[in-house]
């Protein structure tokens, strides 16, 4: 089959489906899509929230509980403990199809009338870790979302097997470790990304197996060395002493943050964040292999169009977001994983469950459903009804036959069929308050105009009592009575980050700081969030040549350290990469940069 391309319902914007793709398509008896890659995951993100966060009653033990829906919303929510137990049956829910109807009208129907979890995770292995969501296995931790196996860590997103660690972002295996993204395996590292192996360093970026390093960028297994420069032992601290670099001091933190990004700057960055892979395009990618177009994924394989995939062991997969773990035969499908098979437009799916289509919220062990919400351990299920297997599969073939050929229509006129994930009409969230916000930033009238939902801001019951600009500058200076103020937001409320306009140091927090000689943070946990997420490179790609011109740079600001395989020639490698052309960062293929950091 030859290639095609079409023009997206949303953008508007021209996108090719590829043999391949269409290949996989007819794999798992679907038609391929009618929206652009781009647009397809950002409507899947606005089905995501991941860290707004409220207090409501739950609707059954009508205990307090902490919530991914807020009060407002008019759907059932349980406390975790309810949702989980025998209380109640989701079966009794179930209905019969009303082909008067559409499909989609109808599963919002049935989302409004299904109780629905209040936090996603596995609650029985939390442990004085109630103010987090989308994680297990946690104990001491405070605000941590989308992780696991962790302990003493606050203010994390995406953050593994680590422990005593803040404001953290998709890393692992670290410890002591603070405000830095994409770090494994390292001990006290602070203010650094895309870095391994590293201990007792500061503001590194892209470094391996390095110890007391600052402000270094594409160094590898080296040992005191100050913006790239080597000095003995003795000689690194009276570097750090004249330069006159204080870590318990904010003001000299940002100084020598924004010192190390100049410095940074004069240096070739690789065209993608990876290791051990084999035929990938994308960004931050590991331990993959025929994976194209896709963030954030470890451990897959012949799959396209996947994000935050950090759980080896994905399978044959298109339009995947989030977990991973032996998936296999995934498409326009998130936050699903452990041991699943055949998954198709569907939303929190887990732990053994097959051949699902069109359900939210399934945990375990459900195979044959079909528009199901909140179900577990069932099979041959339609909008949560029980049947006979026989009856299952006349009633699903005509549904979809029903999906073809009665399109839903939303409010600004996009047509929705069997093969879409669900309209963004339906999402229990606004926009605001999911990932989509995150990673495809709008203002209320934005999302407004593109028929969005958009939450207003919350009521707050606190008086600031201490403004950011007032905190003391060195932690010196700080006693512990600093837990008892509500401190403003250096952003107050003016950002499209979520600000909650104040924030306490809770007393954990106080000592790491002061343990750590880390000055107190003037922002939010929201808006340091996105501060973080904008070091890192937006998912989109985009093709170019390499930068290296033979003896430098393209700009001239590099001069190579080594002979390259194109001699004096300029490189006449291409790629894809999510540096855009505009960008003023120096991008390299990867011979060239190895050529350079090796």
């Amino acid at each position: 089959m030859k290639s095609e391309t079409k023009t997206c319902q949303n953008c508007k914007s021209q996108f090719t489906i590829e043999p391949d793709d269409f290949d996989f398509y007819n794999k798992i008896k679907v038609p391929p899509p009618t929206f652009c890659p781009e647009c397809r995951l950002r409507r899947r993100f606005m089905f995501r929230n991941e860290r707004i966060l409220y207090k409501r009653k739950c609707d059954l033990c009508k205990k307090e509980v902490i919530s991914i829906y807020s009060q407002d919303k008019d759907y059932k929510v349980y406390c975790p403990p309810c949702w989980w137990s025998d209380k109640w049956d989701a079966q009794e829910y179930g209905r019969e199809y009303d082909f008067s109807l559409s499909f989609f009208e109808q599963f919002d129907e049935l989302m409004h009338k299904v109780p629905h979890v209040a936090l996603i995770g596995i609650h029985k292995t939390l442990v004085n870790s109630e103010y987090t969501n989308q994680v297990g296995s946690l104990k001491n931790c405070y605000l941590i979302t989308n992780s696991d196996y962790d302990e003493r860590c606050y203010y994390a997103s995406g953050l593994e097997h680590s422990f005593d660690c803040f404001d953290m972002y998709n890393s692992t295996h670290n410890e002591l470790c603070y405000d830095s993204l994409y770090l494994a395996k390292c001990n006290r590292v602070f203010f650094s990304q895309n870095s391994e192996a590293c201990v007792d360093s500061l503001f590194l970026k892209d470094c391996i197996g390095c110890v007391n390093c600052f402000g270094c960028i594409n160094l590898r297994n080296q040992q005191y060395h100050i913006f790239n420069k080597k000095f003995s032992p003795e000689g690194y601290k009276e570097e750090l002493r004249r330069l006159g670099f204080d870590s318990g001091s904010y003001i000299s933190s940002e100084a020598f943050h924004s010192r190390a990004k100049e410095f940074w700057s004069r240096f070739p960055n690789k065209f993608i964040h990876a290791r051990r892979n084999k035929n990938i395009s994308g960004d931050y990618i590991y331990n993959s292999k025929n994976t194209h177009d896709s963030f954030d994924v470890n451990g897959a394989e012949d799959s396209r169009y996947c994000t935050l995939l950090m759980a080896p062991g994905t399978k044959a997969a298109y339009d995947y977001t989030e977990y991973g773990d032996s998936a296999e035969l995934i498409y326009e499908t998130q936050l699903a994983g452990l041991q699943i098979y055949n998954i198709k437009f569907s939303h929190l799916v887990w732990s053994g469950s097959r051949n699902v289509e069109y359900s939210y919220l399934t945990p375990q062990n459900c195979s044959n459903i079909f528009g199901c919400v909140s179900l577990r351990n069932q099979n041959y299920c339609i909008l949560n009804k029980k049947y006979k297997e026989g009856e299952y599969f006349d009633l699903r073939d005509k549904i979809i036959q029903h999906m073809q050929d009665h399109s839903y229509k939303n409010k600004i006129g996009h047509t929705y069929t069997y093969g879409e994930f669900f309209p963004p009409d339906i999402s229990p969230f606004c926009y605001n308050e999911t990932t989509a916000q995150e990673f495809f930033t709008l203002n209320e009238k934005e999302s407004m105009s593109q028929g969005y939902q958009w939450k207003g801001p919350e009521t707050r019951n606190y008086q600031i009592s201490l403004q950011s600009e007032d905190l003391p500058d060195h932690i010196r200076s700080v006693s512990d009575a600093i837990s008892k103020e509500i401190i403003s937001c250096a952003h107050q409320g003016t950002c499209n980050e979520n600000c909650t306009t104040a924030f306490q140091i809770i007393s954990a927090e106080l000592q790491f700081y002061k343990k750590m000689n880390l000055p107190l943070p003037r922002l939010c946990p929201n808006c340091r969030h996105s501060q973080r997420l904008k070091q890192r490179n937006p998912l989109k790609l985009w093709t170019r040549k390499c930068q290296c011109a033979g003896e430098h740079s393209d700009n001239k600001v590099y001069k190579n350290t080594a002979e390259h395989f194109h001699s004096t020639n300029h490189c006449s490698n291409e790629f894809k990469t999510s540096y855009s052309p505009e960008r003023e960062e120096i991008v390299y293929c990867e011979k060239c940069y190895q050529s350079e950091v090796v």
